[in-house]
């Protein structure tokens, strides 16, 4: 018996820019995200306890302006990745979103321009779960980027 279920995963991601001083001079919002390919698998690995998957715990930043694809299994073009926050929150029911938080602060100039998720801290590598293209948010030396990732589970 096949029971259909129309589980889905609603994603935001939120940034906020802050100047040397720690100054809030940015924020922006983005309600799309893509869960690639690689990520459906970590989850289903990680709902079924399957050959020891690690969860998120990681959100990286590149200058890659490629559109995402659910084939892709790593950022175009990586320049930073932090270690996230992560915690449930409530959106709908209780405990229905996974929030991963990661600010990053910056030593040199770029034009940021995509942000994915993964499941190692170690630069350019890992499983990436997730995807998207931003801004492009121009940083400097002392500029922080601060990143929030909602995964709102919805049916």
């Amino acid at each position: 018996m096949e029971i259909e279920n129309e589980n889905k995963e609603h994603v935001i991601i939120k940034v906020k820019m802050f100047d040397k001083d720690g100054n809030l001079i940015m924020e922006d919002e983005k309600e799309k995200d893509l869960v690639v390919n690689s990520g459906l698998a970590l989850r289903a690995a990680l709902l079924g306890d399957v050959s020891t998957p690690v969860a998120l715990n990681a959100i990286a930043v590149g200058t890659g302006t490629t559109a995402p694809a659910a084939t892709q299994t790593s950022l175009v073009s990586e320049v930073a990745r932090v270690a996230s926050t992560n915690s449930l929150i409530t959106t709908n029911v209780t405990n229905d979103t996974l929030q991963m938080v990661g600010t990053i602060s910056f030593t040199s100039s770029y034009s940021i321009a995509e942000v994915g998720t993964f499941n190692t801290t170690t630069a350019n590598s890992g499983t990436m779960y997730s995807r998207d293209t931003v801004g492009p948010y121009n940083v400097s030396s002392g500029t922080s980027l601060q990143f929030t990732f909602q995964f709102v589970q919805t049916s």
